[in-house]
Protein backbone atom coordinates (compact mmCIF):
# COMPACT_ATOMS: atom_id res chain seq x y z
CA UNK A 1 0.00 0.00 0.00
CA UNK A 2 1.27 3.45 -0.95
CA UNK A 3 1.57 6.18 1.66
CA UNK A 4 -1.04 8.77 0.75
CA UNK A 5 -1.13 12.07 2.57
CA UNK A 6 -4.37 13.78 3.57
CA UNK A 7 -3.70 17.50 3.68
CA UNK A 8 -6.39 19.29 5.68
CA UNK A 9 -6.82 22.15 8.13
CA UNK A 10 -9.86 22.92 10.33
CA UNK A 11 -9.61 26.58 9.32
CA UNK A 12 -11.18 25.53 6.02
CA UNK A 13 -14.48 25.11 7.86
CA UNK A 14 -14.39 28.72 9.03
CA UNK A 15 -14.63 30.20 5.54
CA UNK A 16 -18.36 30.80 5.99
CA UNK A 17 -20.36 31.04 2.77
CA UNK A 18 -23.77 30.76 4.42
CA UNK A 19 -26.08 27.80 4.81
CA UNK A 20 -27.50 27.84 1.28
CA UNK A 21 -24.30 28.32 -0.74
CA UNK A 22 -23.30 25.10 -2.56
CA UNK A 23 -19.62 25.52 -1.61
CA UNK A 24 -20.01 25.19 2.15
CA UNK A 25 -18.17 23.59 5.04
CA UNK A 26 -20.40 20.49 5.07
CA UNK A 27 -18.58 19.35 1.91
CA UNK A 28 -15.36 18.72 3.82
CA UNK A 29 -17.24 17.29 6.77
CA UNK A 30 -18.90 14.79 4.42
CA UNK A 31 -15.54 13.79 2.95
CA UNK A 32 -13.92 13.22 6.35
CA UNK A 33 -16.97 11.31 7.57
CA UNK A 34 -16.90 8.97 4.56
CA UNK A 35 -13.14 8.38 4.78
CA UNK A 36 -13.55 7.35 8.41
CA UNK A 37 -16.55 5.14 7.60
CA UNK A 38 -14.56 3.37 4.87
CA UNK A 39 -11.53 2.89 7.18
CA UNK A 40 -9.36 5.01 4.90
CA UNK A 41 -8.73 7.99 7.16
CA UNK A 42 -6.66 6.01 9.70
CA UNK A 43 -4.42 4.66 6.92
CA UNK A 44 -3.52 8.08 5.54
CA UNK A 45 -0.65 10.34 6.59
CA UNK A 46 -2.44 13.31 8.12
CA UNK A 47 -0.86 16.69 7.42
CA UNK A 48 -1.76 20.24 8.33
CA UNK A 49 -0.54 22.60 5.60
CA UNK A 50 1.49 25.71 6.09
CA UNK A 51 0.19 28.98 4.68
CA UNK A 52 1.37 29.78 1.18
CA UNK A 53 3.50 32.89 1.21
CA UNK A 54 2.58 35.96 -0.80
CA UNK A 55 5.77 35.29 -2.74
CA UNK A 56 4.43 31.98 -4.05
CA UNK A 57 0.86 33.16 -4.56
CA UNK A 58 2.18 36.12 -6.58
CA UNK A 59 3.66 33.67 -9.08
CA UNK A 60 0.06 33.32 -10.27
CA UNK A 61 -1.82 36.35 -8.89
CA UNK A 62 -1.10 40.08 -8.87
CA UNK A 63 0.04 41.36 -5.48
CA UNK A 64 -2.63 44.06 -5.68
CA UNK A 65 -5.26 41.32 -6.00
CA UNK A 66 -3.82 39.35 -3.07
CA UNK A 67 -4.09 42.52 -1.00
CA UNK A 68 -7.70 42.96 -2.15
CA UNK A 69 -8.57 39.47 -0.89
CA UNK A 70 -6.89 40.25 2.44
CA UNK A 71 -8.64 43.59 2.80
CA UNK A 72 -12.06 42.20 1.87
CA UNK A 73 -11.67 39.49 4.48
CA UNK A 74 -10.43 41.79 7.23
CA UNK A 75 -13.26 44.23 6.60
CA UNK A 76 -15.83 41.45 6.48
CA UNK A 77 -17.42 42.52 3.19
CA UNK A 78 -20.15 40.22 1.93
CA UNK A 79 -18.41 39.10 -1.28
CA UNK A 80 -15.44 39.77 -3.56
CA UNK A 81 -15.82 40.57 -7.28
CA UNK A 82 -18.91 38.37 -7.71
CA UNK A 83 -21.70 37.14 -5.46
CA UNK A 84 -20.41 33.62 -6.17
CA UNK A 85 -17.49 34.43 -3.85
CA UNK A 86 -18.76 35.18 -0.34
CA UNK A 87 -16.22 36.50 2.15
CA UNK A 88 -15.95 36.51 5.92
CA UNK A 89 -13.14 37.35 8.33
CA UNK A 90 -11.57 33.87 8.00
CA UNK A 91 -11.65 33.71 4.19
CA UNK A 92 -8.15 35.07 3.61
CA UNK A 93 -6.54 32.74 6.17
CA UNK A 94 -8.44 29.75 4.77
CA UNK A 95 -7.39 30.71 1.24
CA UNK A 96 -3.71 30.97 2.28
CA UNK A 97 -3.89 27.50 3.81
CA UNK A 98 -5.76 26.11 0.78
CA UNK A 99 -3.02 27.49 -1.48
CA UNK A 100 -0.40 26.06 0.86
CA UNK A 101 -1.86 22.55 0.88
CA UNK A 102 -0.39 21.57 -2.49
CA UNK A 103 2.99 23.03 -1.53
CA UNK A 104 3.07 21.03 1.69
CA UNK A 105 2.08 17.88 -0.21
CA UNK A 106 4.80 18.40 -2.81
CA UNK A 107 7.44 18.91 -0.10
CA UNK A 108 6.44 15.66 1.59
CA UNK A 109 6.52 13.72 -1.67
CA UNK A 110 9.89 15.07 -2.74
CA UNK A 111 11.31 14.37 0.71
CA UNK A 112 10.03 10.78 0.58
CA UNK A 113 7.61 11.08 3.50
CA UNK A 114 4.60 10.13 1.36
CA UNK A 115 4.06 8.79 -2.14
CA UNK A 116 0.95 10.74 -3.17
CA UNK A 117 -1.49 13.18 -1.60
CA UNK A 118 -5.08 14.32 -1.57
CA UNK A 119 -5.69 17.89 -0.42
CA UNK A 120 -9.14 18.35 1.13
CA UNK A 121 -9.29 22.13 0.83
CA UNK A 122 -11.67 25.03 0.53
CA UNK A 123 -12.06 27.53 -0.93
CA UNK A 124 -11.37 25.79 -4.24
CA UNK A 125 -9.15 27.39 -6.83
CA UNK A 126 -9.31 26.59 -10.53
CA UNK A 127 -11.60 29.46 -11.57
CA UNK A 128 -9.51 32.16 -9.86
CA UNK A 129 -7.93 34.48 -12.42
CA UNK A 130 -4.77 36.52 -12.03
CA UNK A 131 -6.58 39.55 -10.65
CA UNK A 132 -10.12 38.58 -9.74
CA UNK A 133 -12.16 35.98 -7.88
CA UNK A 134 -14.88 33.92 -9.53
CA UNK A 135 -16.70 30.61 -9.26
CA UNK A 136 -16.24 30.20 -5.48
CA UNK A 137 -12.44 30.57 -5.95
CA UNK A 138 -9.95 33.15 -4.61
CA UNK A 139 -6.42 31.76 -5.12
CA UNK A 140 -5.68 29.17 -7.80
CA UNK A 141 -4.39 26.36 -5.60
CA UNK A 142 -3.39 23.96 -8.37
CA UNK A 143 -1.65 26.63 -10.46
CA UNK A 144 0.36 27.87 -7.47
CA UNK A 145 1.38 24.26 -6.78
CA UNK A 146 2.51 23.73 -10.38
CA UNK A 147 4.66 26.86 -10.35
CA UNK A 148 6.12 25.82 -6.98
CA UNK A 149 7.19 22.45 -8.43
CA UNK A 150 8.81 24.18 -11.38
CA UNK A 151 10.67 26.87 -9.46
CA UNK A 152 11.61 25.15 -6.19
CA UNK A 153 12.30 21.64 -7.43
CA UNK A 154 13.20 22.33 -11.08
CA UNK A 155 10.80 19.68 -12.37
CA UNK A 156 9.72 21.36 -15.54
CA UNK A 157 7.18 18.99 -17.07
CA UNK A 158 3.98 19.23 -15.03
CA UNK A 159 0.73 17.63 -16.20
CA UNK A 160 -2.46 19.13 -14.77
CA UNK A 161 -5.61 17.05 -15.27
CA UNK A 162 -8.81 18.91 -14.42
CA UNK A 163 -11.89 16.69 -14.36
CA UNK A 164 -14.16 19.14 -12.55
CA UNK A 165 -17.41 19.49 -14.50
CA UNK A 166 -16.66 23.21 -14.93
CA UNK A 167 -13.73 24.31 -17.06
CA UNK A 168 -10.67 25.48 -15.11
CA UNK A 169 -10.40 28.84 -16.82
CA UNK A 170 -7.95 30.32 -14.30
CA UNK A 171 -5.56 27.40 -14.59
CA UNK A 172 -5.67 27.45 -18.38
CA UNK A 173 -4.93 31.17 -18.50
CA UNK A 174 -2.04 30.82 -16.03
CA UNK A 175 -0.19 28.38 -18.30
CA UNK A 176 -1.49 28.86 -21.83
CA UNK A 177 1.90 30.32 -22.91
CA UNK A 178 3.97 27.68 -21.06
CA UNK A 179 5.14 24.56 -22.90
CA UNK A 180 6.33 22.97 -19.65
CA UNK A 181 2.88 22.75 -18.09
CA UNK A 182 0.32 20.66 -19.95
CA UNK A 183 -3.25 21.49 -18.97
CA UNK A 184 -5.95 18.97 -19.88
CA UNK A 185 -9.58 19.50 -18.96
CA UNK A 186 -12.65 17.30 -19.24
CA UNK A 187 -15.76 19.39 -18.58
CA UNK A 188 -19.35 19.90 -19.62
CA UNK A 189 -19.80 21.69 -22.94
CA UNK A 190 -19.23 25.41 -22.20
CA UNK A 191 -22.33 26.33 -24.22
CA UNK A 192 -24.36 24.66 -21.46
CA UNK A 193 -22.26 25.18 -18.35
CA UNK A 194 -20.35 27.76 -16.30
CA UNK A 195 -17.94 29.51 -16.94
CA UNK A 196 -18.43 29.40 -20.72
CA UNK A 197 -14.78 28.69 -21.58
CA UNK A 198 -12.92 25.55 -22.58
CA UNK A 199 -13.76 25.02 -26.24
CA UNK A 200 -11.73 22.38 -28.06
CA UNK A 201 -10.06 25.02 -30.25
CA UNK A 202 -8.48 26.59 -27.14
CA UNK A 203 -5.11 24.83 -27.36
CA UNK A 204 -2.64 27.35 -25.92
CA UNK A 205 -0.81 30.44 -27.13
CA UNK A 206 2.72 31.30 -28.23
CA UNK A 207 5.25 28.88 -26.77
CA UNK A 208 2.39 27.02 -25.13
CA UNK A 209 0.54 26.24 -28.33
CA UNK A 210 -0.47 22.58 -28.24
CA UNK A 211 -0.06 22.23 -24.48
CA UNK A 212 -3.70 22.91 -23.62
CA UNK A 213 -6.23 20.16 -24.28
CA UNK A 214 -9.91 20.92 -23.77
CA UNK A 215 -12.42 18.08 -24.01
CA UNK A 216 -15.94 19.53 -23.78
CA UNK A 217 -18.49 16.83 -23.01
CA UNK A 218 -22.15 17.14 -24.08
CA UNK A 219 -24.60 17.03 -21.17
CA UNK A 220 -26.47 13.86 -20.24
CA UNK A 221 -24.24 11.42 -22.12
CA UNK A 222 -23.31 7.94 -20.88
CA UNK A 223 -20.18 7.68 -18.78
CA UNK A 224 -18.76 5.25 -21.35
CA UNK A 225 -18.51 8.10 -23.88
CA UNK A 226 -16.83 10.28 -21.27
CA UNK A 227 -14.28 7.54 -20.56
CA UNK A 228 -13.71 7.04 -24.29
CA UNK A 229 -12.78 10.73 -24.53
CA UNK A 230 -10.44 10.33 -21.57
CA UNK A 231 -8.78 7.26 -23.09
CA UNK A 232 -8.57 8.57 -26.67
CA UNK A 233 -7.46 12.14 -25.97
CA UNK A 234 -6.05 12.60 -22.46
CA UNK A 235 -4.05 9.37 -22.17
CA UNK A 236 -2.18 9.87 -25.50
CA UNK A 237 -1.39 13.45 -24.47
CA UNK A 238 0.17 12.20 -21.23
CA UNK A 239 2.21 9.56 -23.04
CA UNK A 240 3.52 12.15 -25.51
CA UNK A 241 4.32 14.68 -22.78
CA UNK A 242 5.98 12.23 -20.31
CA UNK A 243 5.45 14.42 -17.22
CA UNK A 244 7.71 14.67 -14.19
CA UNK A 245 4.77 15.32 -11.86
CA UNK A 246 0.99 14.88 -11.99
CA UNK A 247 -1.51 17.31 -10.50
CA UNK A 248 -5.24 16.62 -10.46
CA UNK A 249 -7.87 19.33 -10.11
CA UNK A 250 -10.23 16.86 -8.51
CA UNK A 251 -13.75 18.19 -8.81
CA UNK A 252 -16.46 15.58 -8.35
CA UNK A 253 -19.40 17.60 -9.67
CA UNK A 254 -19.56 15.59 -12.91
CA UNK A 255 -21.27 12.92 -10.76
CA UNK A 256 -24.75 11.99 -11.93
CA UNK A 257 -26.24 13.14 -8.60
CA UNK A 258 -24.58 16.54 -8.51
CA UNK A 259 -27.03 19.48 -8.59
CA UNK A 260 -24.88 22.02 -10.46
CA UNK A 261 -24.36 20.30 -13.81
CA UNK A 262 -25.58 17.57 -16.12
CA UNK A 263 -23.01 14.81 -16.57
CA UNK A 264 -23.54 11.19 -15.61
CA UNK A 265 -20.41 9.94 -13.88
CA UNK A 266 -20.29 7.69 -10.83
CA UNK A 267 -17.64 7.17 -8.19
CA UNK A 268 -16.46 4.20 -10.27
CA UNK A 269 -15.70 6.56 -13.17
CA UNK A 270 -13.39 8.63 -10.99
CA UNK A 271 -11.73 5.44 -9.71
CA UNK A 272 -11.09 4.24 -13.29
CA UNK A 273 -9.51 7.54 -14.32
CA UNK A 274 -7.41 7.59 -11.16
CA UNK A 275 -6.18 4.08 -11.90
CA UNK A 276 -4.89 5.12 -15.32
CA UNK A 277 -3.16 8.19 -13.86
CA UNK A 278 -1.54 6.04 -11.17
CA UNK A 279 -0.20 3.65 -13.82
CA UNK A 280 1.18 6.49 -15.93
CA UNK A 281 2.66 8.27 -12.92
CA UNK A 282 4.50 5.08 -12.01
CA UNK A 283 5.92 4.98 -15.53
CA UNK A 284 6.91 8.63 -15.95
CA UNK A 285 7.05 10.49 -12.63
CA UNK A 286 8.09 8.05 -9.89
CA UNK A 287 4.44 7.79 -8.86
CA UNK A 288 4.20 11.46 -7.88
CA UNK A 289 0.59 12.69 -7.77
CA UNK A 290 -0.99 15.56 -5.85
CA UNK A 291 -4.78 15.74 -6.09
CA UNK A 292 -6.50 18.93 -4.92
CA UNK A 293 -10.23 19.18 -4.29
CA UNK A 294 -12.26 21.49 -6.50
CA UNK A 295 -16.05 21.06 -6.85
CA UNK A 296 -18.63 18.46 -5.83
CA UNK A 297 -21.88 19.53 -4.20
CA UNK A 298 -23.98 16.45 -3.51
CA UNK A 299 -22.58 15.46 -0.13
CA UNK A 300 -23.14 11.71 -0.45
CA UNK A 301 -21.78 11.56 -4.00
CA UNK A 302 -18.82 13.73 -3.00
CA UNK A 303 -17.87 11.57 -0.02
CA UNK A 304 -18.17 8.35 -1.99
CA UNK A 305 -16.25 9.72 -4.97
CA UNK A 306 -13.35 11.04 -2.89
CA UNK A 307 -13.19 7.73 -1.03
CA UNK A 308 -13.06 5.78 -4.31
CA UNK A 309 -10.38 8.15 -5.65
CA UNK A 310 -8.15 7.78 -2.60
CA UNK A 311 -8.51 3.99 -2.48
CA UNK A 312 -6.92 3.87 -5.93
CA UNK A 313 -4.21 6.39 -4.99
CA UNK A 314 -3.24 3.99 -2.19
CA UNK A 315 -2.65 1.04 -4.54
Amino acid sequence: MKKVGLVYHPIYLKHDTGGFHPERKSRLEAILRQLKKDNIYSNMVLTEPKEASVEWISEIHDVSYINRVKLASSEGVSYLDTQDCPVNKMTYEAALLAAGAGLSAVDQIIQGEIDRAFCAVRPPGHHAERNYAMGFCFFNNIAITARYIQKKYKLNKIFILDWDVHHGNGTQHAFENDSNVFFASLHQDPRTCYPGTGYSEETGKGNGMGYTLNCPIPPNIDEEIYLETFMNKVIPAIIDFKPDFFLISAGFDAHIDDPLANLSLTEETFAKMTSHIVDLSNEYSNGRIVSILEGGYNLIALGNSVSAHIKVLMK
